[in-house]
């Protein structure tokens, strides 16, 4: 499921049987079949083929992929988004037939080089299709089948193929589990919410479908009828329900991860929470993921995503019960900057049940008296809230994953309610409802409701994910009481801050009355704003469904109490570094039985609150000796240690705050995991209560293997059950030795992701490994050492260094001639194309800042820009080449 944004074309990418008499598959045309090579990293090879269709009277181009090998595997099917076609999920396609699926993709009817009309998901067509596309998959001899005719299969996509996957499950009973993304629920409410019609984004799908020729005469029709009039009727929210899950509801029955996008004015995450409450009404089991992106832009994390998407079929469809499926309700929360990249930095949030878009509501006091608001002759100049369409572009990617954006009130064009500043920090989960008093020199009115978060002073006000809630009020002229129920958003609001509703009369993504009006508008109480208290971040573990972390497990603390005596004196806690997890200072620890060779030579580095830090150096650079005396394992010959203000020394009752991975960790075989667990932690001889051992169970995922003996695990399922041992008591230093030791790619992208939201949570990550890439990628500092001393620390931009090249990734392909004038601009010595972007070489004063600007202005859409140089080539150049 390729959920990325890259432009307009791109954006909406993304009981029984239909017809028991219809057509058999035929197949017209075959590519033959291929092998991919081996790739690089080492993985496995699949099986592909290329063939074209013959489905109900239609072509429809295919691509089949499947595990090297014999065999019967579990099949999915991949569906592309709106405007796009079956290429846009080849790799995802790939991945699967590795991990052991045989996977279709297609191309939908009016796509790619499939013929017929595009029907947006029409019963009789679409989704016949796709349930005639089953009926393939049940001959094939790859496919596993839970009996003749119906195969074990799932099914996902996002946007447009998210819909199908919906449909499908609620129109033929052979499918058995989907990972519907960033989709609807009900389309009608999608593009005509609260009677509203959504005219830009109703643009967007039929101009992207090629113009309205390409769709089906009823399709089109409706289309002309509800543009010209701007005002949805009955026949045209009936026929575009009659293409929605919710017409099936009460059919879906599968289990069900829904993944919906918080920046996304097309599909809200209203869409989701309707479809979670029909699913789980069946009896189905229903997972509520809310991403960071979405069609207005932000980051799709797209590898976590997909991750979890194999995870949820690996369970479902494998069987694999020891695979966890993640908690019952995740969302993605933007926690600032990252200073290297310009990227927001995102960090999980969990609850163990979804908690819907009203719960724990906080009742927020507004002031405000009755204000008059002008509906100006065909709603122009209208206000803007969001860029629909336009967000999957260079910057605005950015600032949407940001929270900041572009919005616009004209003055007599809204009123306004403000809060008091806020006494402490709020934190805003679901959809905030006020009830409002609205009278009208016309007999309909249209507002849009919205809450911004405006700062001290109110020179700066954000709107949230930029989403607003039209409302049509009929029989205006004699005045109505209307419960304003405004967008779902996941929103911290900082003390000291206001909260301000808004009720505008145009926004520039809908259809007001073009008529001139002015609306009376008053409050009839205060703003109710859901808090959902049970999302944790800081407190709560890191998602359950990273099942698979590596390494075994820490002995630290049970080592403590067998290793080397303790000084006889211990100096006294340094008050002013409480609250610093790691200063070394002027570290020594000579090789035994030497009086002048050092393994650690006065080494000096500080560690603060939030980091990943990455201990570099070759082998014999001194790592695993600095981690031993930092463990207290060993005692340092000169120099000192201090974690949060106090000296190590092996026993040290500091100590408690550190957690580590050490190789190699042991488990008494007789006992269960969950004893072992227990025993541990009695060995440290802390009370029971501060183990937090039901977060660390959570955290391994070892579901009922928890009760079995321990010499009955895996390898994998003894790792997992010493990062539960690690994680005991939720250290405040981590400490991990080479813990991608024996993993695979995505399980070190998952180790990545873990480590990362760790520290997030406002811990301290030390990490010691010899993949530079990884570490790259994972740490936000550095120290490089080699024969035992300091070469370099700092943050990993600095030590990578800017040098005179920059790599410019962009949101699309640069054309030639903007890159002729992109290598004229003043401080540019040349500028060459990749395959991602722009290649700049800067000349001497050049500077990054400013070529974004001028970037800008010639309208490149700049999505990234960094240094060339990899943190491998300056790691060889600071310990030149020893390693």
């Amino acid at each position: 499921m390729d959920l990325r944004v890259p432009s307009v074309r791109g954006l909406l990418k993304g009981p029984r049987r239909l017809f028991a008499a219809a057509a058999a598959v035929v197949v017209l045309a075959g590519a033959g079949t291929w092998t991919a090579a081996v790739a690089s990293d080492g993985t496995r090879p699949v099986h592909a083929s290329e063939q074209v269709m013959a489905v109900d009277g239609v072509r429809l181009d295919t691509s089949f992929f499947t595990p090297a090998g014999t065999g019967r595997h579990p099949a999915v099917l991949l569906a592309h988004g709106f405007g796009g076609s079956k290429d846009d999920m080849r790799r995802q396609a790939e991945d699967l037939a590795r991990d052991g699926y045989a996977v279709l993709t297609w191309s939908a009817r009016g796509f790619g080089r499939s013929t017929g009309k595009i029907g947006l998901n029409d019963p009789k067509a679409e989704v016949a299709d796709a349930s005639r596309l089953i009926d393939w998959l049940a001959k094939r001899p790859e496919v596993q089948l839970d009996k003749p005719g119906d195969p074990r299969v799932g099914m996902a996509g996002g946007s447009y193929g998210g819909a199908i996957s919906l449909l499908t499950a609620g129109y033929d009973h052979r499918v058995d589990a989907i990972a519907p993304a960033i989709t609807y629920w009900n389309l009608a409410d999608a593009l005509f919410p609260n009677g509203v019609f959504k005219k830009l984004w109703a643009g967007v799908f039929f101009n992207t479908g090629g113009g309205c020729a390409r769709f089906e005469p009823e399709l089109c029709r409706m289309y002309d009828r509800v543009a010209q009039s701007g005002t949805p009727d009955a026949a045209a929210r009936g026929l575009l329900e009659a293409r929605s899950p919710s017409a099936v509801g009460s059919r879906v029955k599968v289990p069900t991860l829904l993944l919906q996008g918080q920046t996304d004015s097309l599909f809200t995450l209203g869409q989701s929470d309707a479809a979670q409450q029909a699913i789980r009404a069946n009896g189905a089991p229903v997972d509520v993921d809310w991403i960071a992106g979405g069609h207005d832009g932000g980051d799709m994390e797209a590898g976590r995503v997909q991750a979890r998407v194999r995870a949820w079929f690996d369970h479902y469809l494998k069987g694999d019960k020891n695979t966890g499926t993640g908690p019952a309700f995740r969302i993605t929360r933007t926690g600032g900057v990252d200073s290297a990249n310009g990227t927001a930095q995102l960090r999980g949030a969990s609850a163990a049940a979804y908690p819907g878009l009203r719960d724990h509501p906080r009742g927020i006091a507004l002031t405000g008296g009755t204000q008059h608001v002008t509906n100006p002759a065909g709603a122009s100049p209208p206000g803007v809230s969001a860029l629909p369409g336009l967000g999957g572009s260079g910057g605005l990617t950015q600032l949407s994953a940001l929270g900041i954006g572009v919005s616009l009130d004209f003055p007599g064009q809204y009123a306004a309610f403000d809060s008091a500043p806020l006494r402490r920090d709020l934190q805003i989960t679901g959809t905030p409802t006020a009830t409002v008093h609205i009278a009208s020199t016309s007999d309909d009115a249209v507002l849009f409701g919205k809450v911004y978060d405006v700062a001290p002073g109110g020179t700066q006000q954000v709107l949230p994910s930029q989403l607003v809630a039209p409302v049509r009020v009929t029989g205006a002229r004699a005045g109505q009481d209307v419960t304003v129920t405004l967008p779902a958003i996941d929103h911290e609001v900082q003390k000291g801050h206001r909260l301000r509703l808004v009720l505008a009369s145009t926004d520039l993504g809908y259809a007001s009355p073009a008529a001139p009006a002015t609306y009376t508008v008053s409050l009839k109480g205060d703003l109710s704003v859901p808090t959902a208290p049970a999302v944790t971040t800081a407190a709560a573990p890191l998602p359950a469904w990273v099942w698979w972390l590596p390494v075994a497990g820490a002995v630290a603390a049970l080592a403590l109490l067998l290793t080397a005596r303790r000084r006889a004196a211990t100096p006294a806690p340094d008050p002013e570094l409480a609250e610093v997890p790691l200063v070394i200072k002027e570290l020594s620890k000579r090789y035994a039985k030497s009086a002048d060779r050092y393994a650690v030579r006065e080494l000096s580095f500080r560690v603060e609150k939030g980091q990943v830090l990455g201990l570099l150096g070759p082998n014999g650079a001194g790592k695993t000796t600095t981690l031993r005396m930092l463990m207290g394992l060993i005692a340092p010959d000169d120099g000192e240690i201090r974690v949060f203000g106090h000296a190590i020394r092996p026993g040290a009752p500091v100590l408690s705050r550190v957690g580590a991975f050490v190789e190699g960790a042991g488990f008494l075989p007789h006992l269960s995991g969950r004893e072992n667990l227990e025993l541990y932690w009695r060995a440290t001889g802390r009370p029971p209560e501060d183990a937090h051992l039901d977060e660390a169970l959570e955290i391994a995922g070892l579901g009922d293997a928890l009760a079995r003996a321990v010499r009955t695990y895996s390898q994998g399922m003894r790792q997992r059950l010493a990062i539960a041992q690690a994680m005991l008591g939720l250290p405040d230093l981590l400490i991990l030795d080479e813990p991608t030791n024996g993993l695979d790619p995505p399980q070190i992208r998952e180790m990545r992701e873990v480590m990362i939201r760790y520290a997030a949570a406002g811990r301290t990550v030390i990490v010691s490994s010899h993949l530079l890439a990884e570490v790259e990628q994972s740490c936000t500092h550095l120290v490089v050492m080699d024969r035992g001393r300091l070469v370099q620390a700092g943050p990993v931009g600095e030590i990578i260094g800017s040098g005179d090249t920059l790599l410019v990734g962009t949101a699309t392909p640069v054309e030639e001639p903007v890159v002729g004038k992109v290598a004229a601009l003043p401080g540019v010595a040349s500028a060459v194309r990749t395959d991602d972007g722009l290649l700049i070489r800067m000349e001497p004063g050049g500077t990054a800042e400013r070529l974004v600007v001028e970037l800008v202005r010639l309208e490149v859409p700049v999505a990234s820009v960094g240094p060339h140089r990899r943190l491998e080539d300056a790691f060889l150049t600071l310990i030149g080449g020893s390693a």
